[in-house]
């Protein structure tokens, strides 16, 4: 059964948040956004095809100053993408210091378990395995959809994340 959370119009500070979709296959996009729209999720979904565009609306020409608050609440991750795959997405995601913390699910149709355990090392937030079947396609997307948009904590803007101690 998929919850579903209403959010008051007046209420826009839920609704900022942008959600940035890596996925190639317009069939799983359209899946992943009707999903979304299913369990009340209306943030903006801005849509990657291809690692190389994922990576542009991240950190291209005239994003190089780009503030913490502007970047995404969440990258939906698909791992088999052209240009650039999604483990490399991953792992520049993870390089850069405004995006280290940015929460990234690996959305994927890879049951893989190298897959698996190289997104994991490379810092995933969680990797989730694409069911075949519509109605849990869409009850696993709008359990994340919630998760991280609407219950999840993104750290604070501009701070960057502290080096270990040894």
């Amino acid at each position: 059964m998929t919850a579903k959370i209403t959010v008051p119009i007046d209420d826009r500070t839920l609704t900022r948040k942008t959600i940035l979709l890596v996925e190639d296959d317009r069939d799983d996009e359209e899946l992943t956004l009707r999903a979304l729209r299913r369990s009340n999720i209306r943030n903006e979904v801005i849509v990657a095809h291809d690692g190389a565009e994922a990576l542009g609306i991240l950190f291209g020409e005239g994003n190089a100053d780009r503030e913490m608050d502007n970047f995404p609440a969440v990258v939906l991750l698909d791992l088999k993408l052209p240009k650039i795959n999604g483990i490399e997405v991953l792992r520049r995601i993870r390089q850069d210091p405004r995006t280290r913390r940015l929460p990234v699910v690996v959305l994927t149709s890879s049951r893989e378990e190298r897959d698996r355990d190289e997104v994991y090392d490379l810092g995933a937030n969680s990797y989730i395995c694409k069911p075949v079947d519509f109605e849990k396609f869409s009850e696993a997307v709008g359990s994340l959809g919630m998760y991280w948009v609407l219950l999840n904590e993104l750290p604070p803007v501009h701070e960057a994340p502290r080096p270990l101690a040894m």
